[in-house]
């Protein structure tokens, strides 16, 4: 039996949310439709994809590599639809695009490479600041859009987002640590070893949310703003972290194997999306644009 589109819909759904009955809802059907197509591929692709607990389902490793390409069959279907009407040969314009950093490395160089094949006219002119910078300068007018982290909105009086991935935070360490035994793990647990904490796009003001909100502390040895020496850090036994799937590869830049398990706790997802000044409608290429990431992440461009 060959994968279906729906079934791949339903999974990207449920990944991004998190919880098969907000996939159910957002994508208008039955919460068994969404658990019978998931299991279905599960069956199909002979792989686990989610850990299913109380507080909904999270991505296994397995999980989160095919969620990559499910997401590129998603788009490639998508470009296959519209490309023989031509229409969006025709778009033209002028899109000032603002971006962060873990965004601009790890979520948009494929669709911004998409974009630009499927709408040649469009000038993008890419720009990658801060969160606080992207804030003001859509507030003032430098862009005209902004992919970020609207998890980490500061403004939302001035701001209208649109979340399009819901990213989880997992428990990162290496293959041999004694949590790879255990299917979750508690920050309580977690508090207990030395900790690796990542800085860039604030991503030490995050953790300290909901590290607060059980009343301890991780133990900090070393605080970097590189994703990629926090990964060679855990995997060569240093220390443990809490990151997201999006930025998760099983392998450190020196080859050793990182094993990642969900928290226990409530850890917030970090949720990549679109912002806008509020009340003001979209040019013609940033709007464009934003139906273009929502229908390339699964949604349907409304």
């Amino acid at each position: 039996m060959s994968l279906t589109l729906k079934q791949i819909r339903y999974f990207v759904a449920a990944a991004e949310t998190g919880q098969v009955s907000h996939a159910a809802m957002e994508m208008n059907i039955s919460q068994s439709a969404v658990t019978a197509a998931v299991q279905s591929l599960e069956a199909q692709l002979n792989v686990r994809l989610f850990e299913r607990g109380h507080g909904g389902v999270t991505l296994t490793i397995e999980g989160a590599r095919f969620l990559n390409h499910a997401r590129g069959i998603l788009a490639a279907v998508e470009d296959a639809v519209r490309s023989p009407l031509g229409t969006e040969r025709k778009e033209s314009g002028h899109l000032r695009l603002a971006t962060t950093y873990t965004v601009a490395g790890y979520f948009m160089p494929r669709h911004f490479a998409r974009f630009r094949r499927a709408y040649p006219r469009i000038t993008l002119e890419l720009h990658e600041v801060p969160r606080a910078a992207v804030e003001a300068g859509v507030i003032g007018g430098d862009y005209d859009l902004a992919v970020m982290l609207v998890s980490n909105i500061g403004n939302h009086t001035d701001l209208a987002h649109e979340v399009l991935v819901r990213s989880q935070r997992r428990l990162w360490m290496p293959s041999d640590h004694p949590f790879c035994a255990a299917e979750r793990v508690s920050l309580r647990d977690i508090a207990r070893e030395p900790y690796v904490m990542l800085t860039v796009d604030e991503a030490n003001r995050t953790a300290g949310r909901y590290w607060d909100r059980v009343g301890v502390q991780p133990n900090v040895i070393f605080s970097t703003s590189s994703v990629e020496a926090v990964r060679s850090m855990v995997a060569g036994g240093m220390g443990v972290t809490i990151l997201s799937d999006m930025v998760y590869r099983p392998w450190s830049l020196e080859g050793q194997r990182l094993e990642a398990r969900p928290v226990a706790d409530e850890v917030p997802s970090m949720d990549v999306g679109l912002a806008w000044l509020r009340g003001q409608p979209l040019k013609p290429a940033a709007e464009i644009f934003r139906r273009f990431m929502s229908v390339a992440l699964g949604g349907g461009g409304d």
